[in-house]
């Protein structure tokens, strides 16, 4: 058996482009075409193109499919209506994150579940296990649809060039099925970058026609293509979590401060429950540490795992850290102890190889955009 990365139907295109790739979660995936701050900036100020055909998606279908993700998952998603998506999470019986989810109502009696690279088979095998008891197929699509993302400011007047669907009628979590640049795919306004964007799921056979067209399409907009490199540092700006890094199987969404997406009053049990209500419980009286934005006082960058200090004393976590081309300054996400997490907190350091770094507390996101 090889444990060779998996391609997208894209792959071939990247390499053309002069991409550098990397094996991300089993699959080979460009890393930058050029300068990642680069095409960060494109992002933030013009329009970024990004394959995502590393996702995984699972559909649900049936009468009890909306049943079977309450059941399955922290939220409720009988409740959504057709046409809109709903972040999400899906935990193990003592309320760990498993993954983050994003969950698409395309039907009365289908959903379509897109989970991170890393987790999908575990989601896969944990959502057809706990849809068992209810009247719902569980069906592996991970093969059925490459990913397309045109993210950015300028996204959605280059989008508008190559589709008639009403994307001014298209809100934030919401898709619809449509034809863009003649390839039929589900137009998604949802995104990872902090900007306004579209995630576009089509059959691997038209990937490249699609990106193609995008390309031509956004030219004159400065539409750039973009690498897993830069897609996180625009979501770490945006202060959005990454699995295996602020999210774990070790902490539950009220650790991560996202305990919003835990909706305790839908019908019936659902997988990790009472734990979660116990986490809620805790986080609620005194939570023993917090998620927070650390901004760097010098120039050395932080990564995950060092540590993060007051007056010598370990009082934390980086998670996430990177140069942040925005703020012109380094940037981490960190768990803290709560009495040091309030913002402005003076004091806090970050270890950076013997070296304590001061650092600014600072409330999450880093950058939020105004347009």
């Amino acid at each position: 058996m090889t444990n060779a990365p998996r391609h997208t139907a894209l792959d071939a295109l990247h390499r053309a482009l002069g991409a550098m790739m990397t094996d991300f979660a089993g699959w080979d995936m460009p890393l930058r075409y050029g300068s990642e701050r680069d095409e960060h900036v494109a992002v933030r100020t013009r329009a970024g193109l990004f394959d995502l055909s590393h996702m995984g998606e699972i559909t649900l279908t049936g009468p009890q499919a909306g049943q079977a993700l309450d059941y399955a998952l922290v939220g409720n998603l009988s409740a959504l209506a057709v046409g809109r998506a709903r972040y999400t999470m899906i935990c193990d019986a003592e309320g760990g994150i498993l993954d983050d989810l994003i969950v698409y109502r395309l039907a009365e009696q289908e959903y379509m579940v897109v989970a991170n690279a890393s987790n999908a088979q575990v989601v896969l095998d944990a959502l057809t296990e706990r849809a068992a008891g209810f009247e719902t197929t569980v069906r592996d699509d991970r093969d059925a649809y490459a990913l397309i993302a045109v993210q950015g400011p300028a996204s959605p007047g280059i989008l508008k060039s190559v589709t008639d669907a009403d994307l001014d009628g298209l809100k934030y979590y919401a898709g619809l099925p449509g034809t863009v640049a003649g390839v039929p795919a589900l137009i998604a306004r949802t995104g990872y970058t902090g900007e306004d964007g579209f995630e576009l799921f089509v059959a691997p056979g038209d990937a490249e026609k699609l990106w193609q067209a995008l390309t031509e399409a956004g030219a004159d907009a400065g539409l750039v293509p973009c690498g897993l490199s830069c897609r996180d540092t625009l979501r770490l700006e945006a202060g959005m979590p990454l699995y295996g890094h602020e999210l774990t199987t070790a902490t539950t969404p009220f650790d991560a401060g996202l305990g919003r997406v835990v909706k305790f009053d839908k019908e019936g049990d659902f997988v990790g429950r009472a734990a979660l209500e116990a986490a809620a419980e805790r986080a609620a009286s005194a939570p023993p540490r917090k998620l927070v934005g650390l901004v760097a006082q010098g120039r050395r960058v932080p990564r995950a795992g060092f540590a993060v200090t007051v007056g010598g004393e370990v009082v934390g976590e980086v998670t996430s850290g990177a140069p942040s081309p925005t703020l012109g300054k380094p940037i981490a996400i960190a768990y803290v102890d709560a009495a040091h997490a309030a913002p402005g907190t003076e004091g806090v350091a970050v270890d950076i190889r013997g070296a304590h770094e001061p650092y600014e507390v600072v409330a999450l996101p880093f950058y939020k955009r105004t347009r």
